[in-house]
């Protein structure tokens, strides 16, 4: 969501006059956009506002502004302004788009400018996004969330939800077809509540008519989608995606917790028994699809049963891949203020352990695809090896091969010969499209 937002305000920036520097040396302007969903994010964020100072101090001039979910949170803006009073703006994620403005006024008056905008209004539709290279391209269909789980800031920072319209967000992927991009990734906080609080003109388009719809878009190869909340995650929406062309086979559905009794305290809205057979409706309607999850170690009084009960989830469901996070304390959510927290150096020891096993089961996953051949959109050079180039499966699987003739953007057939634990190694073959 992030990585989208500063697309946005990098073409908000451009269509109002400013462009891209070198680097921070040669920069007028810093823009640093902070994440607030886990405590380690803030206080990179925060530590990183400090180091600015010199920056800001170098040459007479310059600008720093601070925006994304820290500054959003209640009480944060008189924290960040007493505490780092170099900060030129302070803007948050419904008022983004403002950003330029705000800019212009820190300059006029020398002082600084706080503006943090309530999380409910509408979001405007039309904003520039400046896209870096032509493979992927991330769209926005749903702001905010309605779940409020008790350890998460999200809905105080992000809102409700509130969906575009579905013919803004077609639009949207024709035109980035249009523009040349193979993949679009439809982005939510819950997308599986899309069109839940849009008016009802007849039979009102819920998450599966979209992706039914954005499907039919041409010139797109492949279509995704995160992240989805598992107690709204609709049968129907696995019958669409069977159906669909473009639609990849990849789910991420973070269970959080393998116990009922942690499930409850969360506030997630399903049981264990719940998840499982979610997932072999998955499994029933897209056979070989790929599951990724994410799940937290060490929530208020988990003991080790309740841990237990997840590495046994983790076993039975076999996922592609995990998220693992360590239980992370945000002002503000139910969560904070439960008792019996749990040390952090038990949370670390569960962690390792949650790793190990679904590190087994990743390399395992990984180790029966070798010898198959697997469609791969090209990416580009591999980050590790220029020499070889990367690229995703339709199931989301890493894969690195040897550089040729394919280009960014290109349909390839690969034949996978080694697997490591997130990633294979193949030959590549034909080409696609």
């Amino acid at each position: 969501m992030n990585a989208h937002e500063a697309e946005i305000l990098a073409g908000v920036l451009e269509d109002a006059g400013w462009t891209p520097a070198p680097g921070p040396d040669e920069a007028d302007l810093v823009v640093l956009l902070t994440c607030g969903v886990r405590d380690t994010a803030e206080q990179r964020a925060l530590g990183k506002m400090g180091e600015l100072k010199r920056w800001k101090l170098a040459r007479p001039g310059r600008l720093l502004a601070v925006g994304g979910c820290v500054p959003q949170q209640p009480g944060a803006v008189e924290r960040l302004s007493a505490a780092f009073p170099h900060v030129d703006v302070v803007f948050g994620p419904p008022n983004l788009h403002r950003l330029p403005a705000l800019l212009e006024t820190a300059l006029a008056t020398g002082q600084p400018v706080l503006e943090i905008l309530d999380d409910s209004g509408a979001i405007p539709d039309d904003l520039p996004v400046r896209r870096e290279g032509k493979v992927r391209a991330w769209v926005t269909i749903i702001h905010g969330c309605n779940h409020g789980c008790a350890y998460c800031i999200v809905p105080a920072v992000r809102g409700r939800e509130r969906s575009r319209q579905p013919r803004t967000i077609l639009d949207e992927l024709s035109g980035l077809a249009g523009d040349g991009f193979r993949e679009a990734v439809l982005l939510g906080q819950n997308v599986n509540n899309y069109g839940r609080d849009l008016p009802a003109e007849g039979r009102r388009v819920d998450f599966g008519d979209l992706l039914a719809q954005a499907d039919q878009v041409e010139g797109l190869a492949r279509i995704r989608f995160t992240t989805s909340h598992p107690a709204n995650f609709r049968r129907r929406f696995l019958e669409v995606m069977a159906g669909a062309r473009r639609v990849c086979e990849h789910l991420h559905l973070p269970a959080q917790s393998g116990s009922d009794r942690v499930l409850r305290a969360m506030g997630r809205g399903y049981d264990r028994a719940q998840y499982l057979e979610l997932l072999k409706q998955v499994r029933e309607v897209l056979p070989g699809a790929g599951v990724t999850t994410d799940l937290i170690v060490g929530f208020p009084g988990e003991t080790e049963e309740d841990f237990e009960d997840t590495l046994c989830l983790v076993e039975a469901a076999r996922f592609d891949g995990a998220f693992t996070f360590l239980y992370s304390e945000r002002r503000g959510t139910r969560a904070a203020a439960m008792p019996d927290q749990v040390p952090p150096a038990v949370r670390g020891e569960r962690l390792a352990r949650l790793n190990r096993l679904q590190n087994q089961i990743s390399l395992e996953l990984s180790q029966s695809l070798v010898g198959s051949t697997q469609e791969v959109l090209v990416e580009g050079p591999s980050d590790r090896n220029p020499a070889r180039w990367a690229g995703r499966t339709r199931t989301n699987k890493l894969v690195t091969f040897p550089a040729g003739a394919a280009r960014p953007g290109d349909l390839i057939e690969v034949r996978i010969t080694l697997a490591r634990t997130w990633t294979l190694e193949g030959e590549a073959g034909g080409k696609r499209s």
